[in-house]
């Protein structure tokens, strides 16, 4: 007998919750350099700041029935009630789509169809969506947020979500993953974290084993080596961010020659070196999650 349609989509929303959560949970888990971590508290900010963001927001993320921009005005809100700061409206912004396609495409469980279902949901995105995302923005207030020569959010939008993404996609990749069909998190991420890679997977502390940690890590580098990081161009400069590229360049060479990378002195050091100088891959950090999301959403639970 085949399962209802509502139920359906109530057994997929839960289980993207749940993926969601691990996502988030691992973002902390492991040390990421530059970002707050369980190892490494930063920025003003703690492992469990982001635990207790992540816990607010997964009510309003998956809300049955609500608009991309419905979740991400009501999330940044739960992220403030929770957190009293914006600690993951990246975050937020990127599973939005993500968790509406899941919502309408239960059955989108390998990484084409559930492509496709994120492109069709992108597609589908209107004015009062840019309205609410617009909102949410601004009372997020995201640092270096500079004002921009069209559709600033500090002014209604007339244009639909999608639209206004394409015309920041130049200088924010959150924005790009709007405007490409998260080409950059199918493309990149599922190859680097692997086939054999499972989200859901814990040792029995409930800690991530070295190759759950190895593989975060090396997402991480993937992606921060790949194109400067928004949040550190906003807010240093291009070639401070070129730099921090650079350097992850070389720790990803590292990694594949010598393995894991929380055993070498010299990366907690970059780790602590990158906050003492008040450098956040943030961008990173947050497509490090949605792509964590999606590996678990279309890989072996």
């Amino acid at each position: 007998m085949n399962m209802p349609v509502t139920e359906m989509r109530q057994c997929a929303t839960d289980r993207a919750r749940a993926c969601f959560l691990r996502a988030c949970e691992l973002d902390v888990d492991v040390r990421k350099p530059g970002n707050v971590s369980r190892a490494s508290a930063g920025h003003g900010m703690t492992a469990e700041t982001f635990i207790a963001s992540a816990r607010a927001v997964a009510g309003p993320l998956f809300e049955s029935g609500a608009s991309v921009g419905e979740r991400i005005e009501a999330s940044v809100e739960a992220t403030w009630a929770a957190a009293g700061c914006n600690s993951n409206l990246g975050i937020v912004l990127l599973c939005a789509p993500i968790a509406r396609a899941v919502e309408l495409r239960p059955d989108a469980t390998v990484p084409a169809d559930l492509r496709e279902a994120v492109e069709s949901v992108l597609g589908e995105l209107d004015l009062s969506d840019a309205q609410a995302a617009f909102r949410a923005i601004a009372r997020a207030r995201p640092g270096g947020l500079a004002t921009a020569p069209e559709q600033d959010v500090r002014h209604p939008p007339s244009v639909d979500l999608r639209a206004a993404m394409a015309l920041a996609a130049h200088r924010d990749s959150i924005a790009r993953q709007y405007r490409d069909a998260y080409y950059d998190l199918f493309e990149l991420g599922g190859p680097t974290l692997g086939t054999r890679f499972t989200l859901m997977a814990t040792s029995v502390s409930g800690a991530p084993d070295t190759g759950t940690v190895a593989a975060v890590q090396r997402l991480y580098l993937a992606l921060l080596s790949s194109f400067p990081d928004s949040h550190i161009v906003r807010i240093h400069g291009e070639a401070v961010a070129h730099i921090v590229m650079t350097a992850a360049q070389g720790w990803r060479v590292r990694q594949r020659c010598h393995g894991g990378l929380d055993v070498d002195p010299d990366f907690a050091a970059w780790d602590a070196s990158l906050k003492a100088d008040r450098i956040n891959p943030g961008t990173t950090a947050d497509l490090t999650v949605a792509a964590l999301l999606i590996s678990g959403l279309t890989g072996p639970s």
